[in-house]
């Protein structure tokens, strides 16, 4: 560890002279108080936003509280007593990872340089971590699962340890996560990774709906039965589970549930423990010796580029797909669309209520990227403009973004269409399906163009902006204008396949529909690279200021 210049450490305690003498954990639980406090006087408008989300946040906590204590005595309340604690764990292991500046406490390369020992920094930071919104609203809920469960004297000594226990274990996972990898939270490309907490809402969001509506039909709450059946052996919902067991008057189980949840304190105390350590003691990025002069150069003629097109088709392309890759917001815009995309078609399959037609929602969500591609360059576009100086330029730089954004839509939207059909087992409808999906994708590419060039906007590179201020109505126009040309343009593929379904004999030819849905989306696609080339090449200037506002 880290020795203050100066001092030698006491070699008989494994402690520093003046360290050993007085307890850390004071000194760290009062830092975290001042952390929050220094905090809210930032500004009236922070002050603001905590006090209403501690608000709404206890106020739901003490709802959900009043809840479990109305389930009591029903045959389903440890089933949902359990699930809950496991979904908190949960939450509790991921948060760091997307919220690392939430607590300042969370990075202990702050306290690098201080003549601290793992173990007291441990019970220090441990002991802090208990203090704040979260860890209320997670003790609200905890007393509320044990309290729905307990029947017995017996069984409320339980409760006490047991939600310690997984009060505990939520809070020192989500600290050796946060050490496990610090050194990625704080860089910029890991306080970038917050920006993906928008796909983790909506994908959240979706699995809710689907479990809700899976509880809705017959067999309502029974249906969590065998799942908390296995959750009530995992901390910390083994934690609850010890509390069930007892009041079955289980004591043997009980006492096991209660060393799993026991166990996993250590264990992640441990490994929280040898992540702090290493560190505090290990070298990082910044003290190694540099890369070899040029490998990262021959790493690069080796990839990507070998596989794209030579001239500056090729090069477009693989800009684009290294900005999909490595860019935080480009790639969380891009990771939401496959996602949304996959998992409207399927979850309307799995209910039963799904149309295969829902398969083109991928090729739509897929198609947006397309808009405003200049404004993802930012400021940096205007190394981009400095290699056009005609509307051939212009034009190759549309088509180069365009088939980088083919390269993973036309898989994808392939593959989604298929998953699809074989859900639904509508083998016939898939070249139509697929066919009408390309159409879409290749509309979706003439208006992303034609907008880029007409309606460019600015996406700021800090915060949670994609707009940035002053330029909302310019987004809305580019992008539902956008859609709705798009749906505009693919009305004769439509037009076709309705008319195909409704004929008499338009089954016998509605494998057609492929290649003409194909050609069609190629044509109109070409034709709105073309149209938007010339406009593009006039406007450099106006795209520049546009797209560098934020």
């Amino acid at each position: 560890m880290s020795i203050a210049p100066g001092t030698a450490p006491n070699t008989s305690t494994g402690a520093s002279p003046g360290v050993s003498a007085v307890s850390i954990t004071p000194v760290v639980v009062r830092l975290k108080l001042s952390l929050l406090r220094n905090g809210l006087r930032q500004s009236a408008g922070r002050r603001a936003a905590y006090v209403t989300s501690m608000v709404l946040a206890l106020l739901f906590a003490a709802l959900q509280l009043l809840g479990l204590i109305a389930m009591r005595g029903n045959a389903h309340a440890t089933a949902v007593a359990v699930l809950l604690v496991a979904v908190l764990g949960i939450g509790w292991a991921v948060m760091p990872l997307f919220f690392p500046s939430g607590d300042e406490t969370l990075d202990p390369t702050r306290l690098v340089m201080l003549p601290l020992r793992p173990r007291p920094l441990v019970r220090a930071l441990l002991a802090a971590s208990l203090v704040g919104v979260g860890p209320l609203f997670s003790l609200c809920l905890l007393a509320g699962s044990v309290i729905s469960v307990a029947h017995g004297a017996a069984a409320y000594v339980t409760a006490v340890v047991g939600a310690a226990l997984a009060l505990l274990v939520c809070v020192a996972l989500a600290r050796a996560v946060a050490a496990a990898n610090i050194r990625l939270l704080t860089s910029r490309k890991g306080r970038d990774l917050a920006v993906l907490s928008g796909l983790v809402i909506a994908i959240g969001a979706q699995l809710v709906n689907f479990g809700a509506q899976r509880l809705g039909s017959a067999g309502g709450l029974s249906q969590l039965d065998p799942v908390a059946d296995v959750l009530r052996w995992v901390p910390p919902a083994s934690a609850i589970g010890a509390v069930d067991s007892v009041s079955e008057g289980s004591y043997g189980a009980g006492v096991a549930q209660l060393l799993l949840s026991a166990g996993a304190l250590v264990g992640l105390v441990a490994l929280w423990t040898r992540h702090l350590t290493q560190l505090m003691t290990s070298p990082d990025g910044s003290t190694l010796q540099a890369a070899e002069p040029g490998a990262r150069d021959r790493a690069s003629a080796t990839g990507l580029s070998r596989l794209l097109p030579a001239g500056r088709t090729g090069t477009v392309m693989e800009r684009s797909l290294r900005y999909v890759w490595r860019d935080p917001k480009t790639k969380a815009a891009w990771v939401t669309s496959l996602a949304i995309g996959l998992i409207v078609p399927v979850f309307n399959a799995l209910q039963g209520t799904g149309s295969i037609y829902f398969a083109c929602f991928a090729a739509g969500m897929l198609g947006i990227q397309m808009y405003n591609q200049f404004g993802q360059d930012t400021s940096a576009f205007w190394m981009v403009a400095m290699t056009i100086s005609s509307t051939r330029d212009a034009y190759v730089e549309l088509r180069g973004r365009a088939l980088a954004l083919l390269v993973i839509t036309l898989p994808y939207a392939t593959l989604v269409v298929v998953v699809t059909t074989a859900m639904l087992g509508d083998w016939p409808r898939l070249p139509e399906v697929l066919g009408m999906s390309l159409a879409l994708l290749g509309a979706m590419l003439a208006t992303g163009a034609w907008s880029s060039a007409r309606f460019p906007y600015s996406i700021p590179q800090e915060g949670y902006k994609n707009v940035a201020p002053g330029q909302a109505g310019l987004a809305w126009i580019a992008i539902f204008g956008g859609m709705v040309s798009a749906a505009l343009l693919s009305a004769p593929v439509i037009a076709l396949t309705i008319w195909l379904n409704v004929s008499a004999d338009g089954d016998e030819w509605s494998w057609l529909l492929l290649p003409l849905g194909a050609a069609y989306g190629t044509l109109i696609a070409w034709a709105g690279l073309r149209l938007a080339a010339p406009r593009t090449a006039r406007r450099l200037p106006e795209i520049l200021a546009a797209v560098s506002k934020g």
